[in-house]
Protein backbone atom coordinates (compact mmCIF):
# COMPACT_ATOMS: atom_id res chain seq x y z
CA UNK A 1 0.00 0.00 0.00
CA UNK A 2 2.85 2.34 0.85
CA UNK A 3 4.46 1.71 -2.56
CA UNK A 4 1.18 2.51 -4.33
CA UNK A 5 0.83 5.79 -2.42
CA UNK A 6 4.42 6.71 -3.26
CA UNK A 7 3.78 6.00 -6.95
CA UNK A 8 0.63 8.14 -6.92
CA UNK A 9 2.55 10.91 -5.18
CA UNK A 10 5.29 10.73 -7.82
CA UNK A 11 2.77 11.08 -10.64
CA UNK A 12 1.07 13.99 -8.88
CA UNK A 13 4.41 15.78 -8.53
CA UNK A 14 5.18 15.14 -12.22
CA UNK A 15 1.82 16.55 -13.32
CA UNK A 16 2.20 19.53 -11.00
CA UNK A 17 5.61 20.31 -12.48
CA UNK A 18 4.25 20.01 -16.04
CA UNK A 19 1.34 22.30 -15.19
CA UNK A 20 3.73 24.80 -13.64
CA UNK A 21 5.81 24.82 -16.83
CA UNK A 22 2.83 25.26 -19.15
CA UNK A 23 1.15 27.89 -17.01
CA UNK A 24 4.26 29.88 -16.09
CA UNK A 25 4.39 33.57 -16.92
CA UNK A 26 6.88 34.68 -19.55
CA UNK A 27 8.40 38.12 -19.63
CA UNK A 28 8.39 38.82 -23.36
CA UNK A 29 9.59 42.38 -22.81
CA UNK A 30 12.75 41.12 -21.15
CA UNK A 31 13.23 38.45 -23.84
CA UNK A 32 12.92 41.12 -26.54
CA UNK A 33 15.44 43.43 -24.88
CA UNK A 34 17.92 40.63 -24.38
CA UNK A 35 17.52 39.28 -27.91
CA UNK A 36 18.75 42.63 -29.24
CA UNK A 37 21.63 42.78 -26.76
CA UNK A 38 22.91 39.52 -28.26
CA UNK A 39 23.19 41.18 -31.66
CA UNK A 40 25.36 43.84 -30.05
CA UNK A 41 27.60 41.08 -28.69
CA UNK A 42 28.23 40.01 -32.30
CA UNK A 43 29.53 43.38 -33.46
CA UNK A 44 32.91 43.57 -35.11
CA UNK A 45 35.03 46.69 -35.43
CA UNK A 46 35.24 49.85 -33.33
CA UNK A 47 32.47 49.62 -30.75
CA UNK A 48 30.38 52.69 -29.94
CA UNK A 49 30.49 54.46 -26.55
CA UNK A 50 27.07 53.04 -25.63
CA UNK A 51 28.25 49.43 -25.94
CA UNK A 52 26.20 47.48 -23.38
CA UNK A 53 28.53 44.50 -22.92
CA UNK A 54 31.51 45.29 -20.72
CA UNK A 55 33.37 42.15 -21.81
CA UNK A 56 33.32 43.10 -25.51
CA UNK A 57 35.92 45.44 -26.99
CA UNK A 58 37.16 46.66 -30.36
CA UNK A 59 38.18 43.90 -32.76
CA UNK A 60 39.28 43.25 -36.35
CA UNK A 61 40.26 46.90 -36.90
CA UNK A 62 42.46 46.01 -39.88
CA UNK A 63 39.85 44.08 -41.84
CA UNK A 64 40.29 44.76 -45.55
CA UNK A 65 43.86 46.00 -45.38
CA UNK A 66 45.10 43.02 -47.38
CA UNK A 67 43.52 44.67 -50.43
CA UNK A 68 43.68 48.28 -49.21
CA UNK A 69 39.95 48.50 -48.58
CA UNK A 70 38.00 49.32 -45.42
CA UNK A 71 35.98 46.31 -44.25
CA UNK A 72 35.92 47.18 -40.55
CA UNK A 73 32.58 46.61 -38.82
CA UNK A 74 29.64 44.31 -39.41
CA UNK A 75 28.77 41.18 -37.47
CA UNK A 76 30.32 37.87 -36.61
CA UNK A 77 27.66 35.34 -37.58
CA UNK A 78 27.84 32.86 -34.71
CA UNK A 79 30.38 31.57 -32.22
CA UNK A 80 33.43 32.13 -34.40
CA UNK A 81 35.23 35.24 -35.64
CA UNK A 82 34.51 35.13 -39.38
CA UNK A 83 32.27 37.63 -41.16
CA UNK A 84 30.09 35.90 -43.77
CA UNK A 85 28.14 38.09 -46.17
CA UNK A 86 25.15 35.84 -46.84
CA UNK A 87 23.95 35.29 -43.24
CA UNK A 88 24.84 38.88 -42.29
CA UNK A 89 22.69 40.29 -45.08
CA UNK A 90 19.83 37.92 -44.21
CA UNK A 91 20.06 39.07 -40.60
CA UNK A 92 19.65 42.67 -41.74
CA UNK A 93 16.78 41.87 -44.13
CA UNK A 94 14.77 40.04 -41.48
CA UNK A 95 15.57 42.55 -38.74
CA UNK A 96 14.39 45.32 -41.07
CA UNK A 97 11.19 43.38 -41.76
CA UNK A 98 10.59 43.20 -38.00
CA UNK A 99 11.17 46.97 -37.70
CA UNK A 100 8.67 47.61 -40.51
CA UNK A 101 5.92 45.20 -39.47
CA UNK A 102 6.22 45.77 -35.71
CA UNK A 103 7.32 49.39 -35.54
CA UNK A 104 4.61 50.41 -33.07
CA UNK A 105 5.20 47.35 -30.87
CA UNK A 106 8.94 47.99 -30.79
CA UNK A 107 8.25 51.63 -30.02
CA UNK A 108 5.95 50.68 -27.13
CA UNK A 109 8.59 48.32 -25.81
CA UNK A 110 11.25 51.03 -25.97
CA UNK A 111 13.41 49.01 -28.35
CA UNK A 112 12.82 50.60 -31.76
CA UNK A 113 15.95 52.75 -31.57
CA UNK A 114 18.06 49.73 -30.62
CA UNK A 115 16.71 47.71 -33.55
CA UNK A 116 17.38 50.60 -35.93
CA UNK A 117 20.92 50.89 -34.54
CA UNK A 118 21.43 47.16 -35.11
CA UNK A 119 20.23 47.46 -38.70
CA UNK A 120 22.45 50.45 -39.40
CA UNK A 121 25.47 48.72 -37.89
CA UNK A 122 24.94 46.06 -40.54
CA UNK A 123 24.13 48.28 -43.51
CA UNK A 124 27.09 50.58 -42.81
CA UNK A 125 29.32 47.55 -43.24
CA UNK A 126 27.44 46.24 -46.28
CA UNK A 127 28.00 49.61 -47.96
CA UNK A 128 31.74 49.10 -47.49
CA UNK A 129 31.57 45.55 -48.84
CA UNK A 130 29.78 46.71 -51.99
CA UNK A 131 31.46 50.07 -52.58
CA UNK A 132 32.57 49.22 -56.14
CA UNK A 133 30.00 48.48 -58.84
CA UNK A 134 29.63 44.79 -59.72
CA UNK A 135 31.99 43.73 -56.96
CA UNK A 136 31.10 42.49 -53.50
CA UNK A 137 33.28 41.34 -50.62
CA UNK A 138 31.46 38.34 -49.18
CA UNK A 139 33.78 37.05 -46.44
CA UNK A 140 36.43 38.30 -44.07
CA UNK A 141 38.56 35.74 -42.23
CA UNK A 142 39.90 32.29 -42.96
CA UNK A 143 37.28 29.90 -41.50
CA UNK A 144 39.64 26.91 -41.43
CA UNK A 145 42.34 28.78 -39.50
CA UNK A 146 39.71 30.48 -37.35
CA UNK A 147 38.23 27.14 -36.34
CA UNK A 148 41.69 25.93 -35.34
CA UNK A 149 41.83 28.60 -32.65
CA UNK A 150 39.54 29.28 -29.67
CA UNK A 151 40.18 32.92 -28.88
CA UNK A 152 38.05 36.00 -28.40
CA UNK A 153 37.90 38.38 -31.40
CA UNK A 154 39.73 41.11 -29.48
CA UNK A 155 42.79 38.85 -29.26
CA UNK A 156 42.65 36.86 -32.48
CA UNK A 157 45.76 36.57 -34.64
CA UNK A 158 44.30 34.32 -37.35
CA UNK A 159 44.42 35.50 -41.00
CA UNK A 160 41.77 37.99 -42.13
CA UNK A 161 41.72 36.77 -45.70
CA UNK A 162 39.12 38.18 -48.07
CA UNK A 163 36.69 36.62 -50.53
CA UNK A 164 35.04 38.74 -53.20
CA UNK A 165 32.82 38.14 -56.18
CA UNK A 166 32.52 40.06 -59.44
CA UNK A 167 31.29 39.59 -63.00
CA UNK A 168 33.80 36.79 -63.60
CA UNK A 169 32.95 34.95 -60.37
CA UNK A 170 29.26 35.67 -59.75
CA UNK A 171 27.33 34.77 -56.61
CA UNK A 172 23.69 35.46 -57.33
CA UNK A 173 22.42 34.20 -53.97
CA UNK A 174 24.67 36.48 -51.94
CA UNK A 175 24.30 39.55 -54.15
CA UNK A 176 20.50 39.27 -54.26
CA UNK A 177 20.34 38.88 -50.47
CA UNK A 178 22.40 42.06 -50.10
CA UNK A 179 19.96 43.78 -52.44
CA UNK A 180 17.05 42.62 -50.29
CA UNK A 181 18.80 43.86 -47.14
CA UNK A 182 19.40 47.32 -48.59
CA UNK A 183 15.84 47.57 -49.94
CA UNK A 184 14.21 46.51 -46.67
CA UNK A 185 16.46 48.81 -44.64
CA UNK A 186 15.60 51.74 -46.94
CA UNK A 187 11.98 51.42 -45.82
CA UNK A 188 13.08 51.50 -42.17
CA UNK A 189 15.03 54.74 -42.59
CA UNK A 190 13.10 56.70 -45.19
CA UNK A 191 11.07 58.57 -42.57
CA UNK A 192 14.14 59.22 -40.40
CA UNK A 193 17.11 59.89 -42.65
CA UNK A 194 16.09 60.43 -46.27
CA UNK A 195 19.62 60.77 -47.71
CA UNK A 196 20.67 57.51 -46.03
CA UNK A 197 17.48 55.77 -47.17
CA UNK A 198 18.13 56.96 -50.73
CA UNK A 199 21.67 55.54 -50.62
CA UNK A 200 20.29 52.24 -49.35
CA UNK A 201 17.73 52.04 -52.13
CA UNK A 202 20.19 52.97 -54.86
CA UNK A 203 22.58 50.27 -53.68
CA UNK A 204 19.71 47.76 -53.59
CA UNK A 205 18.84 48.54 -57.21
CA UNK A 206 22.44 48.29 -58.37
CA UNK A 207 23.00 44.97 -56.63
CA UNK A 208 19.76 43.53 -57.99
CA UNK A 209 20.91 44.29 -61.53
CA UNK A 210 24.27 42.70 -60.74
CA UNK A 211 22.54 39.60 -59.35
CA UNK A 212 20.25 39.00 -62.32
CA UNK A 213 22.67 40.05 -65.07
CA UNK A 214 25.55 37.86 -63.89
CA UNK A 215 23.99 34.66 -62.69
CA UNK A 216 25.94 31.93 -60.99
CA UNK A 217 26.10 29.95 -57.78
CA UNK A 218 29.08 30.61 -55.53
CA UNK A 219 30.61 27.97 -53.29
CA UNK A 220 33.35 30.11 -51.75
CA UNK A 221 31.63 30.20 -48.35
CA UNK A 222 31.34 26.40 -48.26
CA UNK A 223 31.22 24.26 -46.23
CA UNK A 224 29.81 26.79 -43.77
CA UNK A 225 27.24 28.65 -45.88
CA UNK A 226 26.58 26.59 -48.99
CA UNK A 227 23.29 27.48 -50.64
CA UNK A 228 21.62 24.20 -51.54
CA UNK A 229 18.40 25.86 -52.73
CA UNK A 230 19.86 27.79 -55.67
CA UNK A 231 19.44 31.50 -56.33
CA UNK A 232 15.86 31.80 -57.61
CA UNK A 233 14.48 32.33 -54.10
CA UNK A 234 16.88 35.21 -53.42
CA UNK A 235 16.00 36.86 -56.75
CA UNK A 236 12.28 36.68 -55.96
CA UNK A 237 12.97 37.88 -52.40
CA UNK A 238 15.04 40.86 -53.57
CA UNK A 239 12.54 41.84 -56.28
CA UNK A 240 9.73 41.68 -53.74
CA UNK A 241 11.53 43.98 -51.32
CA UNK A 242 12.44 46.36 -54.13
CA UNK A 243 8.81 46.54 -55.21
CA UNK A 244 7.75 47.24 -51.62
CA UNK A 245 10.36 49.97 -51.38
CA UNK A 246 9.69 51.62 -54.77
CA UNK A 247 6.31 50.44 -56.13
CA UNK A 248 7.98 50.53 -59.54
CA UNK A 249 6.45 48.33 -62.22
CA UNK A 250 9.84 47.03 -63.36
CA UNK A 251 10.06 44.91 -60.19
CA UNK A 252 6.47 43.72 -60.37
CA UNK A 253 7.06 42.75 -64.00
CA UNK A 254 10.08 40.75 -62.92
CA UNK A 255 8.08 39.01 -60.16
CA UNK A 256 5.29 38.05 -62.56
CA UNK A 257 7.22 37.24 -65.71
CA UNK A 258 10.78 36.22 -64.81
CA UNK A 259 10.94 35.12 -61.18
CA UNK A 260 10.65 31.46 -60.26
CA UNK A 261 8.77 30.41 -57.14
CA UNK A 262 8.13 27.12 -55.34
CA UNK A 263 6.13 25.66 -52.48
CA UNK A 264 8.35 25.05 -49.45
CA UNK A 265 8.08 24.09 -45.79
CA UNK A 266 10.89 26.15 -44.26
CA UNK A 267 12.21 29.70 -44.06
CA UNK A 268 15.90 30.21 -43.41
CA UNK A 269 19.09 31.98 -44.51
CA UNK A 270 19.18 29.55 -47.44
CA UNK A 271 15.51 29.40 -48.45
CA UNK A 272 13.50 32.63 -48.79
CA UNK A 273 10.49 31.63 -50.90
CA UNK A 274 8.00 31.58 -48.02
CA UNK A 275 8.99 35.07 -46.89
CA UNK A 276 8.51 36.53 -50.37
CA UNK A 277 5.23 34.67 -50.81
CA UNK A 278 3.79 36.11 -47.61
CA UNK A 279 4.84 39.64 -48.59
CA UNK A 280 3.24 39.16 -52.01
CA UNK A 281 0.10 37.68 -50.45
CA UNK A 282 -0.45 41.00 -48.72
CA UNK A 283 -0.36 42.71 -52.12
CA UNK A 284 -2.73 40.08 -53.52
CA UNK A 285 -5.24 40.81 -50.76
CA UNK A 286 -4.87 44.53 -51.45
CA UNK A 287 -6.13 43.96 -54.98
CA UNK A 288 -3.24 42.58 -57.05
CA UNK A 289 -5.23 39.52 -58.12
CA UNK A 290 -2.50 38.50 -60.56
CA UNK A 291 -0.48 37.41 -57.50
CA UNK A 292 -2.94 34.69 -56.46
CA UNK A 293 -0.40 31.90 -56.97
CA UNK A 294 1.79 33.43 -54.25
CA UNK A 295 -1.14 33.37 -51.81
CA UNK A 296 -1.59 29.69 -52.62
CA UNK A 297 2.10 29.04 -52.01
CA UNK A 298 2.07 31.02 -48.76
CA UNK A 299 -0.89 28.91 -47.65
CA UNK A 300 1.03 25.78 -48.66
CA UNK A 301 3.90 26.81 -46.37
CA UNK A 302 1.51 27.24 -43.44
CA UNK A 303 -0.30 23.99 -44.23
CA UNK A 304 2.98 22.04 -44.29
CA UNK A 305 3.97 23.35 -40.85
CA UNK A 306 0.73 23.68 -38.87
CA UNK A 307 0.16 20.43 -36.89
CA UNK A 308 -3.65 20.53 -37.35
CA UNK A 309 -3.37 20.82 -41.12
CA UNK A 310 -4.36 17.76 -43.20
CA UNK A 311 -1.23 18.36 -45.35
CA UNK A 312 1.16 18.77 -42.40
CA UNK A 313 4.71 17.65 -43.29
CA UNK A 314 7.21 19.21 -40.90
CA UNK A 315 8.39 17.12 -37.96
CA UNK A 316 7.22 18.35 -34.57
CA UNK A 317 9.04 17.03 -31.49
CA UNK A 318 7.07 15.29 -28.71
CA UNK A 319 7.25 18.57 -26.77
CA UNK A 320 5.90 20.60 -29.69
CA UNK A 321 9.00 22.13 -31.35
CA UNK A 322 9.63 22.31 -35.10
CA UNK A 323 12.69 20.21 -35.85
CA UNK A 324 14.14 20.16 -39.35
CA UNK A 325 17.87 19.60 -38.82
CA UNK A 326 20.41 19.27 -36.05
CA UNK A 327 22.58 22.37 -35.89
CA UNK A 328 21.02 25.82 -35.40
CA UNK A 329 17.58 24.23 -35.54
CA UNK A 330 16.20 27.18 -33.58
CA UNK A 331 16.38 29.25 -36.76
CA UNK A 332 13.53 27.17 -38.20
CA UNK A 333 11.56 27.71 -35.00
CA UNK A 334 11.99 31.49 -34.89
CA UNK A 335 11.65 31.69 -38.69
CA UNK A 336 8.29 29.90 -38.70
CA UNK A 337 7.12 31.87 -35.66
CA UNK A 338 7.94 35.17 -37.36
CA UNK A 339 6.27 34.28 -40.66
CA UNK A 340 3.20 32.91 -38.91
CA UNK A 341 2.97 36.08 -36.83
CA UNK A 342 3.26 38.37 -39.87
CA UNK A 343 0.84 36.28 -41.92
CA UNK A 344 -1.66 36.22 -39.07
CA UNK A 345 -1.62 40.03 -39.10
CA UNK A 346 -2.13 40.12 -42.87
CA UNK A 347 -4.98 37.60 -42.74
CA UNK A 348 -6.64 39.46 -39.88
CA UNK A 349 -6.35 42.81 -41.65
CA UNK A 350 -8.02 41.48 -44.80
CA UNK A 351 -10.37 39.01 -43.06
CA UNK A 352 -8.87 36.15 -45.06
CA UNK A 353 -8.04 32.55 -44.20
CA UNK A 354 -5.46 29.92 -45.04
CA UNK A 355 -6.91 27.00 -47.00
CA UNK A 356 -5.46 23.57 -46.18
CA UNK A 357 -7.49 20.98 -48.08
CA UNK A 358 -10.86 20.74 -46.37
CA UNK A 359 -9.75 22.92 -43.46
CA UNK A 360 -9.43 26.68 -43.10
CA UNK A 361 -7.38 28.59 -40.56
CA UNK A 362 -7.77 32.25 -39.67
CA UNK A 363 -5.27 34.56 -38.04
CA UNK A 364 -5.91 33.16 -34.53
CA UNK A 365 -4.52 29.63 -35.01
CA UNK A 366 -1.48 31.00 -36.82
CA UNK A 367 -0.59 33.39 -34.02
CA UNK A 368 -1.26 30.71 -31.42
CA UNK A 369 1.26 28.45 -33.15
CA UNK A 370 3.81 31.28 -33.42
CA UNK A 371 3.42 31.97 -29.72
CA UNK A 372 3.72 28.29 -28.82
CA UNK A 373 7.01 28.00 -30.74
CA UNK A 374 8.50 31.03 -29.02
CA UNK A 375 7.20 29.86 -25.65
CA UNK A 376 8.96 26.54 -26.20
CA UNK A 377 12.31 28.29 -26.68
CA UNK A 378 11.72 30.52 -23.66
CA UNK A 379 10.92 27.73 -21.22
CA UNK A 380 7.60 26.00 -21.90
CA UNK A 381 9.10 22.69 -22.95
CA UNK A 382 9.63 19.20 -21.48
CA UNK A 383 13.00 20.21 -20.05
CA UNK A 384 11.39 23.16 -18.25
CA UNK A 385 14.31 25.36 -19.23
CA UNK A 386 15.00 28.40 -21.37
CA UNK A 387 17.14 28.19 -24.48
CA UNK A 388 17.89 31.92 -24.37
CA UNK A 389 21.04 32.77 -22.42
CA UNK A 390 20.37 34.91 -19.37
CA UNK A 391 16.59 34.54 -19.56
CA UNK A 392 14.08 32.45 -17.65
CA UNK A 393 14.54 29.23 -15.77
CA UNK A 394 17.82 27.30 -15.93
CA UNK A 395 19.14 29.01 -19.09
CA UNK A 396 22.23 27.63 -20.83
CA UNK A 397 25.60 28.69 -19.45
CA UNK A 398 28.01 27.12 -21.95
CA UNK A 399 27.22 28.78 -25.27
CA UNK A 400 29.54 27.63 -28.04
CA UNK A 401 31.00 31.12 -28.47
CA UNK A 402 34.58 32.31 -28.33
CA UNK A 403 33.93 35.77 -26.96
CA UNK A 404 31.68 34.52 -24.16
CA UNK A 405 33.82 31.57 -23.12
CA UNK A 406 37.24 33.28 -23.06
CA UNK A 407 37.92 35.68 -20.15
CA UNK A 408 38.57 39.33 -20.88
CA UNK A 409 42.30 39.93 -21.23
CA UNK A 410 44.77 42.50 -22.45
CA UNK A 411 44.60 42.97 -26.24
CA UNK A 412 48.35 42.37 -26.37
CA UNK A 413 48.15 38.97 -24.66
CA UNK A 414 49.15 36.13 -26.96
CA UNK A 415 47.78 32.60 -26.54
CA UNK A 416 48.73 29.74 -28.84
CA UNK A 417 45.83 28.13 -30.69
CA UNK A 418 46.35 24.59 -29.32
CA UNK A 419 46.41 25.86 -25.73
CA UNK A 420 43.31 28.00 -26.30
CA UNK A 421 41.22 24.83 -26.54
CA UNK A 422 42.78 23.46 -23.37
CA UNK A 423 42.10 26.64 -21.40
CA UNK A 424 38.63 27.60 -22.59
CA UNK A 425 36.96 25.11 -24.93
CA UNK A 426 37.28 21.74 -23.25
CA UNK A 427 36.47 22.94 -19.73
CA UNK A 428 33.08 21.81 -18.46
CA UNK A 429 32.26 25.07 -16.67
CA UNK A 430 29.99 28.07 -17.25
CA UNK A 431 31.25 30.77 -19.59
CA UNK A 432 32.89 33.68 -17.75
CA UNK A 433 30.90 36.17 -19.86
CA UNK A 434 27.13 35.94 -20.19
CA UNK A 435 26.06 35.98 -23.84
CA UNK A 436 22.84 37.74 -22.88
CA UNK A 437 19.87 37.07 -25.15
CA UNK A 438 21.47 34.50 -27.43
CA UNK A 439 18.97 31.86 -28.54
CA UNK A 440 21.08 28.74 -28.92
CA UNK A 441 20.78 25.94 -31.48
CA UNK A 442 18.42 24.13 -29.16
CA UNK A 443 17.37 20.58 -28.36
CA UNK A 444 17.25 17.57 -30.66
CA UNK A 445 14.14 16.04 -32.23
CA UNK A 446 13.33 14.27 -28.96
CA UNK A 447 13.54 17.47 -26.86
CA UNK A 448 16.88 16.46 -25.33
CA UNK A 449 19.47 19.15 -24.67
CA UNK A 450 23.07 19.05 -23.45
CA UNK A 451 24.48 22.34 -22.19
CA UNK A 452 28.11 21.91 -23.22
CA UNK A 453 30.01 24.26 -25.50
CA UNK A 454 31.60 21.25 -27.22
CA UNK A 455 28.12 20.38 -28.53
CA UNK A 456 27.92 23.12 -31.14
CA UNK A 457 24.71 21.79 -32.74
CA UNK A 458 22.86 22.53 -29.51
CA UNK A 459 24.76 25.43 -27.98
CA UNK A 460 25.94 27.68 -30.82
CA UNK A 461 24.01 30.92 -31.39
CA UNK A 462 23.52 32.70 -34.73
CA UNK A 463 22.54 36.27 -35.51
CA UNK A 464 19.67 35.19 -37.77
CA UNK A 465 18.07 33.04 -35.06
CA UNK A 466 17.66 36.23 -33.06
CA UNK A 467 16.79 38.58 -35.93
CA UNK A 468 13.85 36.27 -36.74
CA UNK A 469 12.75 36.35 -33.09
CA UNK A 470 12.69 40.14 -32.61
CA UNK A 471 9.43 40.88 -34.44
CA UNK A 472 7.32 38.18 -32.85
CA UNK A 473 8.75 38.95 -29.40
CA UNK A 474 7.79 42.61 -29.87
CA UNK A 475 4.25 41.58 -30.75
CA UNK A 476 4.04 39.24 -27.76
CA UNK A 477 5.50 41.89 -25.44
CA UNK A 478 2.71 44.26 -26.45
CA UNK A 479 -0.26 41.90 -26.71
CA UNK A 480 0.66 39.06 -24.34
CA UNK A 481 2.66 40.74 -21.60
CA UNK A 482 1.87 37.91 -19.17
CA UNK A 483 0.22 34.62 -20.01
Amino acid sequence: MKLVLMEIQRHLITWFMLFAIVGADLDYQSALTKSIIFLEAQRSGKLPPNNRLSWRGDSALDDGKLENVDLVGGYYDAGDNVKYGLPMAFTITTLSWAAISYQSDLQSAGELHNVRDAIRWGTDYLFKASFKRNRLYVQVGDPVKDHECWIRPENMKTPRTLLKIDRNTPATEIVAEHSAAFAAASIVFRGLDKPYARRLLNRAKSLFNFAKDYKGTYDGECPFYCSSSGFNDELLWAATWLYRATRRSVYMDYIQNEAISASVSEFSWDLKYAGAQILLSDLYMQGHKELQSFKQEADSFVCSVLPDSPSHQVYISPGGMIHLRDGANSQYVTGAAFLFSVYSDILGKHKEEVVCGNKKFGSGPLMAFAKQQMDYLLGKNPQGRSYMVGFGKNPPTQAHHRGASVPKMSPSKVVTCPMSFVYWYNTNAPNPNELTGAILGGPDKNDNFIDQRTNSAMTEPCTYINSLAVGVLAKLATHHAKV
